[in-house]
Order: structure tokens, then C-alpha cells, then sequence
């Protein structure tokens, strides 16, 4: 029997394993799930370099919303490497300097010891309206908030805040690959998924129809559907 195949799942800003659960249930049995810690550096730079000095010597390679940040880096970094890259709910631009500017405020009220990770006020960036009563997904995405913690979210804000335009390296990525939005996305809309698409030769598009910013937690099966599909690729 051939050894299993090597995946890389990235997760979001305050997002630990558990945003990427039921994919890490669907695939373990026929590929090596590898789900790294993000919470450790305060560059994408050093985040993606963290990641490669542990990876295996090629794999496949899907980061969502932060993590989709890294991937583009562990591609310009290691491209020989990716064999095939998904980007979910994310952007390939650069952060504007209103947004940088955000990220800070929220940077000191942190370290102010105001960090109450994933409060009921954000939740609806994150998620489906529709699954607002959803305590097991709202109780999921809480903990994983506060898993992280205060550093950590910190060295992650500065991370983002400082990350590269990726619109360059689009046209760069010839390996098989997947952009995936969740159609009521806020965080990350569609509009920014397609010019994903868009750069990347016979880059494959899909929309998760009743999912917002965390379509691996909010519609696991359609999620696993598409990432299915891509790893044949």
C-alpha cells in the first residue's frame, strides 16, 4: 500500500484545529493532515518559514482567511514544493492603511487586557445569519478565540497587518488550484475570491451556498465536496 499523501490545512485568524475538524475526520484515512500552530510569529514571513522547517518535502496546501495569507507565502518561499493550493475566504491584497489602522486600535485594546476573543458582536461577520442560534458552531468558534489567547491574537494582527500584496504572485501559480467563498462571506466576499480565480490559469472557483467566512465549520459536507474534487486534481 502506498504511503498516504501529505495535506496542510491553515487556519484563520483565531482559529486553532478545530476550524478545520471535519475535514481533518474526512481525509486522515487517505492522507498525512497536518494542522499548524499560527499563533507563534508575528510575520507571515516567519510564519510560512516556521511551517516548512517541519513540513514534509511536498504537499498539497489550503489555508482559510489568515491562513490563506500564508499559503500564498509558502508558495513564493517554496513553490517547488506545493503540489497543488486552495485558497479559502480570503484575499490576495494587501491590507489598506484604513485597515492597518484598525487592526492597531484592536492591537491596544488587547494589550490593555481587553481580549475577549470572538465576542456575540462579531459573530455575525463570521457566520451564516441563519445559524445565529447555532450554539455548537457559535460555542466552537468562542473557544477557539480564546485557545488562542491575547499574545497570540496580537502577534497575529501584527502578522496581517503587515502582509504582502499577493496580486503578483496569482499569475505565478501553475500547480492544480481551488478558490473557494462562502457565498454570504462579509469578512472576505466573493468579489475578492474571483479576482483569486481570475489570476490563476485554470484556477477552480467554487461558492459554498449557505456559508459566510467559515465554510469547513458552517458547511462542512459542501466544504469537503469541493476539497475532495481538488485533491484528485
Amino acid at each position: 500500500m502506498s504511503e498516504p499523501r501529505n495535506l496542510i490545512l491553515l487556519p484563520g485568524l483565531l482559529c486553532t484545529r478545530a476550524l478545520w475538524a471535519p475535514q481533518i475526520e474526512a481525509f486522515s484515512g487517505s492522507h498525512n493532515v497536518i494542522v499548524p500552530d499560527l499563533g507563534q510569529h508575528d510575520s507571515i514571513a516567519g510564519m510560512a518559514a516556521h511551517i516548512l522547517s517541519k513540513a514534509p518535502e511536498s504537499f498539497s496546501l489550503a489555508g482559510l482567511s489568515m491562513g490563506g495569507y500564508v499559503a500564498f507565502e509558502v508558495f513564493r518561499q517554496a513553490r517547488e514544493r506545493v503540489e497543488r493550493i486552495a485558497f479559502l475566504d480570503t484575499s490576495a491584497r494587501a491590507d489598506t492603511g484604513e485597515k492597518r489602522g484598525q487592526r492597531e486600535d484592536l492591537i491596544n485594546l488587547a494589550r490593555r487586557g481587553n481580549f475577549k476573543g470572538v465576542s456575540p458582536q462579531l459573530m455575525p461577520m463570521f457566520i451564516h445569519p441563519d445559524r445565529a442560534e447555532d450554539t455548537v458552531l457559535t460555542g466552537t468558534i468562542t473557544a477557539m478565540a480564546m485557545d488562542i489567547g491575547q499574545e497570540s491574537f496580537i502577534r497575529q494582527q501584527t502578522a496581517i497587518a503587515g502582509r504582502p500584496d499577493s496580486l503578483p504572485t496569482l499569475s505565478e501559480i501553475e500547480c492544480p488550484a481551488l478558490v473557494v467563498v462562502g457565498a454570504h462571506d462579509i469578512l472576505t466576499p466573493p468579489e475578492l475570491a474571483e479576482e483569486i480565480a481570475a489570476g490563476i490559469g485554470g484556477a477552480q472557483l467554487e461558492y459554498i451556498a449557505d456559508a459566510a467566512h467559515l465554510p469547513t465549520l458552517e458547511e462542512p459536507e459542501a466544504t469537503n465536496e469541493v476539497l475532495k474534487t481538488w485533491l484528485r486534481q
